[in-house]
């Protein structure tokens, strides 16, 4: 397993359904803007009181899985049906 190329104490996003309620990462983007990462519950909408910055270290503590993905090139979001399930990766346009 790769380890991410951005630093353990690097900024990310994730939303409070995974931070406060445990729910499991099922997407996640790589922003092709800025190159920072989102880590969500794959709800199909947050409101921005639902979003949190957290260091990337933390959100790997939560899931070791996301190290499957550390190679997900900017632009790229990946998804997944439940934890543990195969990544599906593709362009954001």
């Amino acid at each position: 397993m790769a380890a991410f190329a951005d630093a353990s104490n690097t900024a990310v996003l994730s939303c409070g359904h995974v931070i406060y309620h445990a729910k499991p990462i099922l997407y996640v983007a790589h922003d092709a803007d800025d190159g920072g990462w989102q880590f969500l519950c794959g709800a199909s909408s947050h409101n921005g009181s639902d979003i949190c910055q957290l260091a990337l270290h933390e959100i790997l503590e939560m899931d070791d899985t996301l190290l499957d993905i550390s190679d997900l090139p900017t632009g790229f979001v990946a998804e997944r049906k439940k934890k543990g399930s195969d990544w599906i990766k593709r362009f954001e346009t």
